[in-house]
């Protein structure tokens, strides 16, 4: 017996099983943490088992706590599932086991992600000539953008960054609407950056920054500059008016970074683009493919219109590293925070490729339209409140006027498992985040998950009285 082929044979045979069970299967995880940790943990081993034994005991303990995160029945955190050619390009990812930091190592992985990031920067709008890098999620691809930023504005103002680093350096503001992600903070940090550089500026009702708002800033501050807008809120979905920002910007020096992590897609639909105008007159641009791209984690994608500031934050020299002629090939590395990394371009290069530019633009407005068809079958209901206009895929909702109906409606939808959302704070006011995100989500799926939730809120409404 060939052990690679048994372990790889029975590996199929349960992803085809797992997948194929999703439409039944519950969407919360079965297990507690603690029976993971008794089922998985143990002592450290001190002899080995031959690899299909150590898949077969894998699956048998993990499955429990595994979430079917895949299902079209899945809205929490704009996560995404896996299309089918995306997978199996993740499989021959790990196949093949490029390191996809150097031409060098993997000339086909290279070639993959630099045709995929031409495609996706036309796909989404973006101008001709700028660099793009491929990375693990939004996070990092705002760490990456933000660095080409950081080290395009001090060189504006004289500041050799490479050499000095960040001490003694002109202080850079960074102006950022108050209803900004997280991830944008984190990567500021990351690049030290701290809170006291970060002017928050006011937003309307649906999170959106105010131009005028940001045009005072401008105008009353001096240094070098860096505004952070988004493109899709994470709780709304709501668009800043990307156009109105990036007119306050011009002439003034400041760069302008989208934060686009699912938002950015709507570029891609004829029906939706209207929401990112203004955007392809930005300096950067942070995504995610393993949002609405639906590939396999991990899957995120910086853009920059300089690429010599981005080339200058990301790149690094050594005299091992195998040297190639300019015109023969694109080394990864140059553009993003990684050394040796997977070959993320060919899941990304299959997504595409399987679903052509027709088939992402019908896949982002099928989301859509089950996100207003959500709000239709849940704000119909008495003492049932949709608090966003639901302009793209996400939908709020809380029930009852209430923190604790709505905080406990959400449990009880989490424990039911006919699907999966999250609960979130929208301006102090506790709700429901439906995300809908998967290329697999059918109408049927929305019906069916719309009336789960209702009678969770009818369980806790009914417990109350």
């Amino acid at each position: 017996m060939d052990p690679m082929k048994d372990v790889l044979g029975l590996t199929a045979d349960y992803a085809a099983h797992f997948l194929g069970t999703l439409g039944e299967r519950p969407i919360r995880a079965d297990a507690s943490v603690l029976e993971l940790r008794e089922a998985l943990g143990g002592p450290l081993p001190e002899k080995g088992r031959e690899p299909a034994q150590v898949v077969a005991e894998l699956i048998a303990a993990a499955e429990p706590g595994v979430v079917a995160m895949p299902s079209g029945r899945y809205f929490g955190f704009v996560i995404g599932g896996a299309l089918p050619a995306a997978l199996a390009a993740d499989w021959l990812t790990s196949t093949w086991d490029q390191n996809a930091g150097l031409v060098a190592c993997g000339p086909s992985a290279a070639v993959a992600e630099e045709v995929a990031l031409e495609w996706l920067r036309e796909l989404l709008g973006l101008p001709e000539g700028i660099s793009a890098g491929v990375v693990t999620g939004c996070q990092m691809a705002h760490v990456t953008a933000l660095a080409a930023a950081r080290h395009h504005v001090l060189d504006r103002a004289g500041w050799d960054l490479a050499r000095d680093g960040l001490q003694g350096a002109p202080r850079i503001r960074v102006l950022v609407g108050d209803e900004r992600h997280v991830t944008v903070d984190r990567a500021l940090r990351y690049l030290g950056l701290g809170t006291g550089q970060i002017e928050p500026l006011p937003v309307d009702g649906q999170g959106r920054m105010l131009p005028e708002s940001l045009r005072a800033a401008l105008d009353t501050g001096t240094g070098p500059t860096i505004v952070c807008a988004q493109a899709g809120n994470v709780n709304t979905g709501a668009f800043d008016p990307l156009e109105e920002i990036a007119h306050a910007i011009e002439g003034s020096g400041a760069w302008l970074h989208v934060d686009g992590a699912f938002g950015l897609w709507a570029a891609a639909s004829p029906r939706f683009r209207h929401l990112v105008a203004g955007s392809e007159r930005a300096d950067s641009w942070a995504t995610d493919g393993h949002k609405w791209l639906n590939v396999p984690y991990d899957s995120g994608i910086a853009f920059c219109a300089h690429p010599d500031s981005h080339r200058a934050a990301m790149s690094v020299r050594a005299s091992y590293l195998e040297q190639v002629a300019p015109d023969a090939g694109r080394d990864q590395m140059d553009w993003n925070p990684e050394f040796s990394r997977r070959a993320r371009g060919f899941p990304i290069y299959a997504a595409i490729r399987s679903l052509g530019r027709e088939g992402i633009a019908e896949m982002v407005d099928r989301c859509c339209d089950h996100a207003s068809r959500f709000a239709e079958l849940l704000g119909a209901e008495p003492d049932v409140e949709i608090l966003n206009d639901v302009v793209l895929n996400q939908v709020l909702v809380r029930f009852g006027n209430d923190d604790g109906v709505t905080q406990a409606t959400v449990l009880g939808v989490q424990e039911d498992g006919t699907c999966w959302l999250s609960g979130t704070q929208w301006q102090g006011r506790a709700a429901m985040r439906i995300s809908v995100s998967n290329w697999q989500t059918s109408l049927e799926d929305v019906e069916r998950s719309a009336a789960a939730i209702l009678e969770a809120a009818a369980a806790v409404s009914g417990s109350l009285r």
